[in-house]
């Protein structure tokens, strides 16, 4: 599974997806009230400890580069674990991931706020469908804090990939991920020390275990997305809701009712179509070398934003 093929590309991005499903799980495992910071900050940590390894693809020459917009992502990626943890722990596992779902809509709504990039008349429905299908699958009386933290979580997803753009150019994925976990570490810690809990060694391998499976996510991707475009494969991220719905109803015995499966379908849909269309503008990277470099100069971002969804989960979409 190199990821050179579109179709090993697609295997690695449904693995993924199924790691990040798993990583959700250890969260899901903790529970309902307890201490958010303390894991927030152990996961951090964690990470970061995986990440060592990889410290050699880091650019010496540009390491703080673009520092004031790593520390704004870095924060804000802190923020999005602690309301992850709280809607995972709340809510079931199928409907946290649907509203995760939101966030690349919420990009294409800040994009054009900010960026005054132009919405297509597919892109305006898929904004509108998505929010009609949060509202579908939520329901008035089933809006409480959770289902807010959710939201907010993908919220801090669309934010932190619409901020891509603004980071350097220089700098690899894993340098990026590498700076987004280092500098929340002062933060991360100085909440948990606030918080003042009593420690808690099962919330260490729920935070390895949570770790290990969104680092798993991260590398699938990067090698989904080295060797193929993103818009020949990008709709298989989405499988990620079928592993949340098939464990959820298998683990923890979580029916999906026909609101969540309409509202689930008015999200998703139109983001697969909005893939497809790219798809069939665009052949496969390789397949006419004389327009590679064009392809691969109008993927970049498209691809920076799915690698960057990983540390949200990524870090799907992304997630935290």
């Amino acid at each position: 599974m190199s990821g050179k093929t579109v179709n090993s590309a697609i295997l690695l991005l449904v693995i993924g997806n199924a790691m990040a499903i798993l990583s959700d799980i250890f969260i899901k495992t903790l529970e309902p009230g307890g201490s958010v910071f303390q894991f927030a900050f152990l996961r951090i940590l964690i990470t970061l400890v995986f990440l060592l390894p990889l410290i050699g693809k880091l650019n010496r020459d540009h390491l703080f580069s673009g520092f004031g917009v790593h520390a704004l992502r870095a924060h804000v990626h802190l923020a999005g674990i602690l309301v992850m943890v709280i809607a995972l722990t709340n809510l079931p596992l199928a409907t946290a991931n649907a509203l995760f779902y939101a966030a690349p809509i919420m990009v294409m709504a800040l994009s054009a706020i900010f960026f005054s990039e132009k919405l297509t008349r597919l892109s305006m429905a898929t904004v509108i469908s998505g929010f009609a299908g949060i509202i579908v699958i939520l329901r008035p009386v089933d809006f409480n804090w959770a289902a807010i933290a959710a939201l907010v979580s993908a919220l801090t997803l669309a934010i932190n990939a619409v901020l891509v753009r603004k980071l350097p150019q220089e700098q690899s994925t894993v340098h990026k991920l590498f700076l987004n976990y280092l500098l929340v570490i002062p933060a991360a810690g100085a909440l948990a020390l606030w918080e003042g809990a009593e420690w808690q060694p099962e919330m260490l391998i729920s935070a390895a275990g949570s770790a290990f499976f969104i680092l798993g996510y991260n590398i699938a991707v990067l090698l989904a997305y080295h060797q193929v475009d993103a818009n020949q494969v990008t709709s298989a991220e989405y499988t990620g809701l079928i592993w949340a719905v098939a464990i959820g109803w298998i683990w923890f015995g979580e029916v999906p009712d026909l609101l969540f499966i309409v509202g689930s379908l008015m999200i998703i849909v139109p983001l697969v179509m909005i893939g497809l269309r790219n798809r069939k503008r665009s052949p496969a990277r390789g397949f006419n070398p004389a327009s590679r470099d064009r392809e691969h100069s109008a993927s970049y971002e498209a691809r920076q934003r799915s690698e960057e969804s990983c540390s949200f989960k990524q870090d799907s979409i992304a997630k935290v």
